[in-house]
């Protein structure tokens, strides 16, 4: 079958905003799942260490409030770079960290300049890929964080158990720096909008900073991220805990193995308007998935977890994006894109916090996935309603 020039996926522009996705997002990765351990080791309580893996998150909320406008008004490319560069030079920031409260300013200055860089990422994105393969194209496109999340863990670990912080800083310098050198080399200003054609309106107040046909979906999204954080942070605690750091290792390995199977296949369904059945299998596999590992741990529960995680937010974060960028005008798709990571920034930041403080020497870190897993679940009926049309 032949494929229109237009409607081609893989093209250099695409591995160029694949690549900065990629190395992007193993930074996140890579250092959200040590850096709770390595939080215990300065002496901070759990609910500390929830908060030091968090509040990268909420430092990207306040720099995603504000570019969402801002990319539309300064333009995609100064945008990028500025941010990019910030999300760099933070990472060079961690050797210098020799207690709880420079981690925690270091981690929330990291947070914003990874927030405004994954808005205009994504922003990019939407622009690069084919309109007719839109959500098989993004599904394609999001493996980068599928990758990232499958190795980011994995790598961190691995530095961490044999070089200690420093290994884990200087990787995520390494990905960083070449992060910002796939942005550099995209053709971005072959792609902005901002100056084209568009409607004759200045938005002012809420505007510049929600979109609001994107919130339902936003929603419903942020409740799945909240059990898929309680994971990403405490899942090297909870593993010594219950005694199977060896199958925990390879969580993420198996999430994105799963999801680079099945992604692909789920874009294609949405495609053919099969949006609504994807997104309330994956809510239903998370919030089983989650309450397997709370209420009988093993081997067993683990593998079934990383699979009902990856149908779960794994799924929901690329489809869930597709849904809304598909949605709203193409002036808006910048917001559309701030408005659901903002969402689901604030219950990945404050989140760790939360879930954290369910911990006590007597329960142990179980509780964080049971309630993980009723959260989870309430995000449903919101789905169900976001969907009916």
């Amino acid at each position: 079958m032949n494929v229109d020039e237009s409607d081609k996926i893989f093209t250099k522009s695409f591995f160029l905003i694949f690549g900065a996705l990629l190395f992007t997002a193993l930074v996140m990765y890579a250092l959200m799942s040590t850096v709770t351990e390595y939080a215990t080791t300065m002496g901070s309580t759990a609910t500390i260490a929830g908060l030091v893996s968090g509040i990268y998150i909420f430092g990207g909320l306040c720099s995603r409030i504000y570019s969402g406008d801002a990319l539309e008004r300064i333009g995609w490319r100064k945008i990028a770079l500025v941010f990019m560069s910030i999300h760099f030079l933070a990472c060079l920031l961690y050797f210098v960290v020799d207690n709880i409260t420079l981690l925690i300013i270091v981690r929330f200055i990291h947070g914003i300049g990874f927030g405004a860089s994954a808005n205009a990422i994504v922003t990019i994105a939407t622009a690069i890929l084919p309109k007719k393969r839109f959500s098989e194209a993004f599904g394609y496109f999001m493996l980068g964080t599928t990758i990232a999340v499958g190795l980011g863990p994995f790598i961190g670990g691995f530095l961490y158990d044999g070089f200690g912080s420093v290994g884990c800083f200087a990787v995520a310098s390494l990905f960083s720096f070449l992060a910002l050198i796939f942005i550099i080399l995209i053709d971005v200003d072959k792609y902005d909008t901002k100056d084209k054609t568009s409607p004759d309106k200045s938005y002012s107040g809420i505007e510049k900073v929600i979109e609001f046909g994107a919130v339902p979906v936003s929603l419903f999204t942020a409740l799945t991220s909240l059990g898929y954080v309680s994971i990403l942070s405490f899942y090297r605690l909870y593993a010594v805990e219950v005694n199977l750091t060896g199958v925990f290792s390879w969580f993420f390995i198996i999430y994105s193995i799963c999801l680079v199977a099945t992604r692909p296949l789920a874009g294609r369904i949405q495609d053919n308007g099969g949006d609504r059945i994807v997104c309330v299998v994956g809510i239903i596999a998370q919030s089983i998935g989650l309450m397997l590992i709370a209420l009988y741990p093993s081997n067993i529960t683990v593998i079934i977890c990383a699979i009902c995680a990856a149908l779960g937010f794994g799924t929901l974060n690329s489809a869930s994006t597709a849904i809304i960028t598909r949605k709203v005008s193409e002036h808006r798709r910048s917001y559309a894109i701030s408005t659901f990571f903002i969402f689901c920034d604030a219950t990945m930041g404050f989140g760790p916090a939360l879930l954290g403080s369910f911990v006590s020497a007597s329960t142990g870190y179980a509780p964080v996935y049971f309630i993980s897993s009723i959260i989870t679940i309430l995000a449903l009926p919101i789905c169900l309603y976001s969907l009916k049309d």
